[in-house]
């Protein structure tokens, strides 16, 4: 650890030297940009400047794309607070509290309490990395499909914490998602699924079009048929988060960095899962799990401290096993072999002039996020000052970009379109859409880990339980999914005992 330490001080140097400086500036404004774009994402915003890097010095080529990687999560906020269009898949579940916040004059305080906490999950996350990386690294070693499966069992028992008012309801829109998450190739016959002819099926259906039109499309039309909204004058005070603001986000953000920081050690595991999960502990936990979905600020804090701890701890076993665990990680492990690179065990000891100044860019970067973002939260909050006839038709505009981008393809534009107006119908109809994001995420995950752990036993069910660490994964797990039960009597008890009382 001591050998970890001093490398890392020599490759702070390193890092902060002007040219570094200049890549990680770059990534980070490219990162916020890409972010801010619906539907491009990291993947995407790394893809388009990957060419750029052939002619760069390897350090501050890999600095500059891992900046694009992290800083698409701070951008991916903005929209997502400010125009209810998710930025980035992971932020799925910050509109629920986000935009209610923007609606009520609070959107400075989202979005400031939001850059916080993703640079505290971030840094803590990086400096983790330099600690802990070799004796973490053995312990997500650990995880094969049962503990993959019962991992993904957790997120999915988060549904019950995201039912809203009504349980079946929320239990209707989890099938529709897993029934969606079953469209293309079956993974081990190699056979068709309900492609309904069309061969752009065949790779399964895209979670960008899906989400872009059930939760971009559907709030403008809405928005289109009734009067323009009206929002709370911002004084300059709303813009930044209160004392209270801050005691609130505390234990989310501590939390997030914790529960972000753990999954994203896990191959195969996602941001949008760790935001999920942090989101439904966040309600467990909350005193008043009543406020969620209505402007609540731990909704925020908790998610976007968590997506961002992952994104960084995500690295960790790209950069000691040599394994991708996103598939903006596995460009970043092209960049490293691109530049003759190859991670894995050897590369700390071959290459430490190259590594340490990547890790420790990532805590320079993480701060030059959070100088960028709080202070400009002023800035990006005038968005909302446009007017609704001009705002609309740009964010649709940005939306059918966004989504061609991801393939190439206007087939997901109409995809998109198609589920613009299944999201009209639902929302009409008040059937919550997050279970569908949730459940579209997980229920192809869970597929693959479930067929894979019944390959290797042959058929038997059994092996979901053989190991210790998978059983107590699915006791979390149900202990998660029995949570609002418990809380409607403990709720209940209380409001006996005050009638008692007052008898």
């Amino acid at each position: 650890m001591t050998s970890s330490l001093y490398d890392f001080v020599i490759g702070f140097g390193i890092a902060l030297t002007p040219e570094n400086l200049f890549y990680a500036l770059i990534g980070c404004l490219v990162g916020t940009l890409v972010g801010v774009l619906p539907g491009i994402g990291s993947a995407g915003g790394m893809v388009i400047l990957l060419p750029l890097t052939y002619k760069l010095d390897p350090t501050g080529a890999i600095i500059m794309l891992a900046a694009i990687f992290y800083g698409s999560y701070y951008g991916g906020t903005i929209s997502t607070v400010l125009m209810s269009v998710p930025g980035e898949i992971a932020s799925v579940v910050t509109m629920l509290d986000g935009t209610e916040m923007a609606r009520q004059g609070r959107a400075g305080a989202a979005l400031s309490i939001a850059a916080i906490g993703s640079f505290i999950g971030g840094t803590a996350a990086v400096l983790a990395l330099v600690l802990l990386a070799p004796l973490l690294t053995d312990v997500a070693l650990k995880f094969g499909p049962p503990e993959f499966f019962a991992l993904l069992f957790i997120g999915l028992a988060t549904l019950a914490l995201l039912a809203g008012d009504s349980m079946l309801r929320a239990l209707a829109m989890a099938v529709f998602g897993l029934l969606l998450g079953t469209i293309g190739t079956d993974p081990t016959m190699g056979t068709p699924r309900f492609d309904l002819g069309f061969t752009n099926l065949l790779g399964g259906l895209d979670f960008v079009p899906v989400v872009m039109g059930l939760f971009g499309l559907s709030e403008i039309l809405l928005a289109a048929e009734g009067p323009p909204p009206t929002l709370r004058e911002a004084k300059f005070a709303s813009l930044y988060p209160t004392k209270q603001d801050m005691k609130d986000s505390a234990g989310p953000i501590a939390r997030g960095t914790v529960l972000g920081f753990f999954l994203g050690l896990v191959p195969g595991t996602t941001q949008a899962l760790a935001s999920f999960i942090s989101y439904g502990v966040e309600k467990a936990v909350s005193k008043r799990p009543w406020t969620f979905g209505q402007g609540a600020i731990e909704g925020v804090a908790g998610p976007e401290t968590a997506n961002n701890s992952h994104a960084n701890a995500a690295l960790i076993p790209l950069f000691t096993l040599g394994i991708p665990g996103s598939p903006s990680v596995a460009i970043l492990l092209g960049a490293f072999i691109m530049n003759g690179l190859a991670p894995g065990p050897l590369l700390f000891s071959e290459k430490p002039e190259v590594v340490w100044p990547i890790i420790a860019s990532m805590i320079i970067g993480n701060l030059m996020l959070l100088v960028l973002n709080v202070p400009l939260v002023g800035l990006w909050v005038r968005i909302l000052k446009i007017p609704v006839g001009i705002l609309n038709p740009l964010i649709i505009l940005f939306i059918c970009l966004g989504t061609y981008l991801v393939n190439n393809a206007v087939f997901d534009v109409w995809v998109m379109l198609l589920f613009g107006f299944i999201g009209v119908v639902l929302r009409k109809l008040e059937f919550p859409l997050a279970p569908i994001a949730l459940t579209l995420i997980i229920g192809p995950l869970m597929e693959q880990a479930l067929r894979q752990a019944l390959s290797i036993s042959r058929g038997n069910i059994d092996i979901l339980f053989r190991s210790p660490l998978a059983c107590v994964l699915l006791v979390c797990g149900v202990i998660v999914l029995t949570v609002p039960l418990w809380s409607r009597r403990a709720r209940q008890a209380r409001g006996q005992l005050g009638k008692d009382a007052t008898d």
